[in-house]
């Protein structure tokens, strides 16, 4: 009767393993549940980017020719950003840069920075360029 008690119990060998393996599995999910809650910052910090941006955009597709060769004169400036409420939108930084890349057109970059939760650095370009004749589609890269 001892013997077979004894073969029915688990060893501390097969305890220890056990408890190896159930830890390996909660800090595997701890760390993919880290990296999708980056994941989402990210996306959520570049929705509003691009939100920022195409409203300065929108802004800079209402000024006549004489107008955005004033504003190419200043240099590249700093464009004041709003939340959706109407106050300054908090962490988020752009800049507007204007360039002649040949007679009768401008290049209009919009670059956004702001800081992720885990304070690394990021950056958002929108980059459009203008003719005399109006404004073309524009495009956003992430880098």
């Amino acid at each position: 009767m001892n013997r077979r008690t004894a073969h029915r119990a688990f060893t501390l060998v097969e305890v220890m393993i056990a408890s190896l393996v159930l830890v390996f599995g909660i800090v595997s999910a701890l760390a993919a549940m880290q990296q999708g809650m980056q994941a989402l910052d990210r996306a959520r910090h570049l929705a509003r980017a691009t939100q920022l941006m195409q409203t300065e955009m929108e802004r800079l597709r209402l000024k006549n020719w004489d107008q955005l060769e004033s504003l190419q004169a200043a240099g590249s400036q700093p464009v004041a950003v709003e939340s959706a409420g109407g106050g300054p939108a908090g962490g988020f930084t752009c800049t507007r840069t204007i360039t002649s890349p040949k007679a009768g057109m401008k290049e209009i970059t919009l670059t956004t920075e702001w800081h992720g939760f885990d304070g690394r650095p990021h950056r958002a370009l929108l980059v459009s360029r203008y003719a005399r004749t109006g404004l073309h589609d524009y495009f956003t890269t992430n880098r």
